[in-house]
């Protein structure tokens, strides 16, 4: 089976991912920055799925830990068939209450991340006609704010080079799916306590639906039949009211994965 190189693959839906894909026999490449929960995953799925595993410490949001995924994305041994950009978080702050350094930081993990690593996996893999690449965006894509502004990129990107992949044997896949039963609010510091139990999604549903659509080279995978029409009606809604839909009290409300 094909190796899978998932980022962000510590936590959340990259957790989940991992485990999927390596009862489904894939080996993995694991990247993130946390070093012992990283050793402490890949014994695990090497003990229970039995499949190679090799971590990859990065962080992101450096040249230097790009490099190294790149690095590792080029090497023709036990060649990348899959990549799995899921490398992502929110911050607490507003836009202008944050650092610059924290919103270059966010870009670098986000967009600038997803790109180089994107680019360098479709060259190796149209030279062997063969691959996938799974960008994981979000319903947040239509809405506003840095985070959305990084997703609509991830999204619009993600779509543009699956038409230029098209006929290659590679196909590139955009995931984008709602609110998920995962880390990623709790570590942003959301209060999330008023969302109804029915607007969130489960992890383990979100993955499998995103791992299907890139096998039948779907090019946009949003998981769930209330968030695929959640994303239409903010297609369709005049931006005015999307500008107001999170309001004053931004900091507050939870933002889809």
């Amino acid at each position: 089976m094909a190796t899978a190189l998932i980022t962000g693959a510590s936590a959340g839906l990259g957790l989940e991912f991992a485990w999927q894909l390596a009862t489904a026999r894939h080996d993995l490449v694991l990247v993130a920055r946390n070093t012992e929960r990283l050793e402490v995953l890949a014994a695990d799925l090497r003990s229970v799925a039995g499949v190679r595993v090799e971590v990859l410490p990065a962080d992101l949001a450096t040249q230097q830990g790009q490099d190294d995924v790149i690095a590792r994305l080029t090497q023709d041994e036990r060649p990348i068939g899959l990549l799995v950009n899921n490398a992502g978080y929110t911050l607490q702050e507003t836009f202008l209450d944050s650092t610059r350094e924290a919103q270059q930081a966010a870009l670098a993990v986000m967009v600038q991340a997803v790109m180089v690593l994107s680019h360098t996996a479709a060259q190796h893999m149209t030279q062997r006609g063969r691959g996938a690449i799974l960008n994981v965006s979000s319903v947040a894509a239509f809405l506003t704010g840095p985070y959305s502004a990084h997703k609509a990129w991830v999204r619009t990107f993600t779509e543009g080079l699956a038409v230029e992949l098209h006929g290659t044997g590679v196909t590139a896949t955009v995931l984008c799916p709602g609110l998920v039963h995962t880390e990623f609010h709790e570590r942003a510091h959301l209060d999330y306590t008023a969302v109804p139990e029915y607007a969130w999604l489960n992890a383990a549903d979100v993955v499998r639906a995103a791992l299907l659509d890139v096998r039948r080279g779907v090019v946009i995978s949003t998981p769930s039949l209330r968030y695929r029409a959640a994303s239409g009606l903010l297609r369709a809604l005049p931006r005015f009211i999307v500008r107001n839909l999170r309001g004053s009290d931004a900091r507050q409300k939870p933002t889809p994965q």
